[in-house]
């Protein structure tokens, strides 16, 4: 007897979970701080991750990434394997809950101007 059952996956994948799953059905992060380039530093590394723990599988592994040097949005989704529209959500959880931080890049309207960091280089050479 063979089994009716189509088998759309191969053995060597493991347990599959849609990724809806793991941010509870949500689409978009809670705060807008998660653009490619924001650094996220964890407060301290991850705890273990026990029975009384909140923390997902998914956001343990963030947090393990981000304990040992700052990483940004487009690395930690790279390192973990996630997608970054899930890796986004998951940080939004993780700033809410307080145990990271998030550093933004400084939009480039508000860096100075070219020509004012022309001069003071020249005023620095000619001390």
């Amino acid at each position: 007897m063979t089994d009716s059952t189509p088998h759309w996956y191969d053995d060597e994948a493991g347990p599959m979970v849609r990724l809806y799953a793991m941010t509870a059905g949500r689409a978009r992060p809670s705060s807008e701080a998660f653009d490619l380039m924001a650094v996220v530093h964890a407060d301290s590394g991850p705890g273990p991750l026990g029975e009384g723990s909140a923390l997902s599988p998914e956001q343990y592994a963030i947090l393990t990434l981000c304990a040992d040097r700052p990483r940004p949005v487009a690395e930690v989704a790279s390192d973990s394997g996630l997608p970054l529209g899930v890796v986004r959500v998951l940080l939004s959880d993780l700033l809410a809950e307080g145990l990271i931080h998030v550093n933004r890049p400084v939009p480039p309207a508000q860096l100075p101007d070219a020509h004012i960091l022309r001069e003071v280089i020249d005023g620095l050479r000619a001390l």
